[in-house]
């Protein structure tokens, strides 16, 4: 049971990481980027938006239709389209076409992001659930550690497009791990009654259901806070502290290994607790830590060491929650569970593409708009927090 348990979360993990893995692997070449297309930081940011409002978007289509057709099916499209996107962004002349292939890219990624946590909630529910999600984020979670470094030594050797053709490599092994290593865990027997009809059905149940929409605001807000980082960071670090790509890409590897390893720590504290009192009491460390962090900046002390050391500590205490208000936004929608994993993602990209949307008038590559940024989302999920889980 164990090593199938291990089996599972590692192929799950891996199908998941792909479409991360073209976010994380070509950040640090978001300025060679732009100089090479002779493109300004606000088309090369848009490069990494137009990813992101294609994996909000279509989570929508993929949940309902993995609801009808079962899991594999709809993986295999979206690792194809994923890998001529990433081909097509290889290729690309201009920045124009490489935004609009990016979309292209992203359209195939979502299905990697938004499948793997219905599989999850096909198989078990609760603690277990908490721990089988928390070991996939486990191996999803290598993306921010090894692709911002693996990327880094690509486009040093080989230039940025190195990236795509290695992204596409990855979605063919995907695929190949897929076919050999996952069952199909919806079975024809269970997509009896799934239909269109009934995926707008099922929408309309979680949209009125105030206690989902709640857990899944305070993941996305959650994510928002990180994508606020994403969209920032490099140009924070490499151009105002004047880091390396790859001095870069260990600094943004510290941040993911701490939100991994305590997110580890989530089914057995989710035990011990509950996972309703861990998240509120990891949610308001996370905002307090966040908060701290800006009024530091805000204070005229500019410390890339502090500023890390903060980063670091509120992202280990986030791991806690995502895959923790994951597992309980979808604990009493296991008959629809493709459609719910689809909303609740959905709404993770909607936050953080609002929050990433918010802030690029004022991104100057200066720490004080992206931590505004973080800290905000973070006060936000704090406040969701609060008031959904108050009488549980």
């Amino acid at each position: 049971m164990q090593r199938s348990f291990l089996g599972l979360a590692l192929v799950l993990g891996l199908v998941s990481a792909v479409g991360p893995f073209a976010i994380d692997m070509y950040l640090p070449a978001l300025p060679t980027i732009g100089k090479s297309l002779g493109a300004s930081p606000a088309s090369v940011q848009a490069t990494l938006i137009v990813f992101f409002l294609a994996l909000g978007a279509g989570q929508v289509v993929y949940g309902p239709v993995s609801d009808m057709l079962g899991r594999k099916a709809p993986l295999y499209f979206g690792l194809a389209l994923f890998g001529v996107g990433s081909i097509g962004c290889a290729l690309a002349p201009d920045a124009g076409t490489l935004i609009a292939l990016r979309f292209v890219q992203g359209l195939g990624a979502c299905a990697g992001m938004v499948i793997p946590r219905a599989v999850v909630r096909d198989l078990h529910t609760g603690t277990e659930a908490a721990r089988l999600m928390s070991m996939l984020m486990l191996v999803f979670s290598v993306s921010p550690i090894l692709a911002p470094l693996t990327g880094s030594l690509l486009i040093d050797n080989f230039g940025w497009r190195s990236v795509f053709w290695a992204v596409a490599v990855a979605a063919v092994l995907a695929a190949i791990l897929l076919a050999t290593s996952l069952p199909e865990t919806r079975p024809p027997g269970e997509r009896v009654g799934s239909s269109l009809r009934g995926a707008l059905h099922a929408y309309g149940v979680l949209l009125r259901d105030s206690h989902f929409l709640g857990l899944s605001l305070i993941g996305g807000f959650g994510v928002a806070s990180f994508f606020a980082y994403l969209a920032n960071s490099s140009f924070v670090l490499i151009d105002h502290y004047g880091l390396s790509p790859r001095q870069y890409s260990v600094a943004f590897a510290a941040n993911a290994a701490s939100f991994i390893g305590v997110s580890q720590l989530t089914a057995r504290w989710g035990a011990r607790f509950g996972l309703v009192p861990m998240v509120k009491v990891a949610v308001t460390a996370y905002s307090t830590v966040m908060v701290v962090a800006l009024a530091v900046q805000l204070a005229g002390v500019d410390s890339l060491a502090l500023m890390l050391g903060m980063l670091f500590i509120g992202y280990g205490a986030l791991g806690l929650v995502i895959p923790a208000t994951m597992v309980l936004s979808m604990e009493e929608h296991g008959t629809i569970a493709g459609t719910a994993s689809a909303l609740g993602g959905t709404l993770h990209f909607a936050a953080g593409i609002a929050v990433m949307g918010l802030l690029a008038p004022f991104a100057n590559g200066a720490p004080v708009p992206m931590l505004a940024g973080i800290a905000g989302s973070a006060l936000l999920a704090c406040g969701l927090a609060w008031g959904t889980l108050r009488r549980r």
